[in-house]
């Protein structure tokens, strides 16, 4: 598989994560609920799991890195 393929999955991880990131420790958690009933019944806006998916994601961001795929 080529590595853009790699990269592509990394970035969109990342910007999931961050974006996880902000609602859960923002007032948008509220809207979140409101609107969004169906997903927050099964991915719920906890800061804790956000924190260790975007652990999770930076460290698959290192991974590759190590492996020698070029991230920018």
């Amino acid at each position: 598989m080529s590595d853009t393929f790699f990269v592509v999955v990394f970035w969109l991880l990342l910007i999931d994560s961050i974006g996880a990131v902000v609602v859960s420790w923002s007032g948008w958690k509220q809207w979140y609920l409101g609107n969004c009933t169906v997903t927050s019944r099964l991915f719920p806006p906890s800061k804790g799991w956000t924190i260790l998916y975007l652990v999770l994601v930076l460290f698959i961001g290192y991974i590759l890195m190590n492996f020698g795929v070029h991230l920018i």
